[in-house]
């Protein structure tokens, strides 16, 4: 039997996986927007040519990769991020009590320069991309607790300093007005000294020690789309992880 409707999926990979990659495709190249149903098993099974068990394995990897939502008694929904959802998936900063205090954010500026190295192969860009930097400071509890370097490609996201003002959580923007959606993030972390060019922003002195947070994210179809620097004070505040 064929496939039709799964060309680009290499063969020797299992059913289920094909369709899955075909179904993040269509839902990359647009065909379902953020927030959308999509059609149900039976309808995707014999619109691929598949059985509906192959179709529902398929939803199910994608359920538990956040790339679609199921709703009861309603369908499969392609995820979306609101404010919310998107602070508390990727937030890591949590008080004395273990809370996430919920950020506020002071844009300092807006600017397109030519990526450092690490930037620009992080970001798999060409030598002569350009990238727009969103410098600002997240303020926690009221006190100036990160301060932020935020690196995108300038093609990707045009005019993105025109979005006044820009909200809290990036990731809803760029979904909502670019399109792309972020499905996962990988950080490293280490303890630096604070630069002169932040420091006193978060009211410590140059040299103070700080956590350096490097994050880049990627889009559902695993392309690198953002990649962050946050500087943290962390005399209030903690980075908490959970590993199951």
């Amino acid at each position: 039997m064929s496939y039709p409707e799964l060309g680009g999926s290499p063969r020797f990979q299992p059913l289920y996986l094909q369709v899955k990659e075909h179904l993040i495709r269509q839902i990359v190249e647009g065909r379902w927007a953020p927030g959308s149903p999509l059609p149900s098993e039976t309808q995707l099974g014999v619109e691929l040519g598949v059985s509906q068990g192959t179709v529902r394995k398929a939803l199910d990897e994608m359920t538990a990769e956040k790339v679609v939502v199921r709703r009861q008694g309603r369908g499969t929904f392609v995820a979306e991020h609101s404010q919310e959802q998107a602070l508390f998936h990727f937030f890591r900063l949590t008080d004395a009590k273990g809370n996430t205090p919920i950020p506020a954010s002071e844009v300092l500026g807006v600017s397109h320069l030519k990526p450092a190295q690490r930037v620009q192969e992080l970001l798999n860009l060409k030598v002569e991309q350009q990238v727009t930097c969103i410098r600002r400071v997240r303020l926690l509890a009221g006190e100036a607790s990160i301060y932020e370097e935020v690196f995108i490609s300038k093609d990707l996201f045009p005019d993105i300093e025109a979005q006044q003002p820009l909200p809290n959580t990036l990731y809803t923007l760029y979904q909502m007005r670019y399109g792309f959606s972020v499905l996962k993030a990988r950080e490293r972390v280490r303890a630096v000294c604070a630069g002169s060019a932040y420091a006193d922003k978060l009211g410590l002195p140059a040299g103070a020690p700080v956590l350096e947070v490097e994050r880049l994210a990627f889009t559902i179809d695993g392309n690198p789309i953002e990649l962050r620097y946050s500087f943290c004070n962390t005399e209030s505040f903690a980075y908490q992880v959970e590993l199951t």
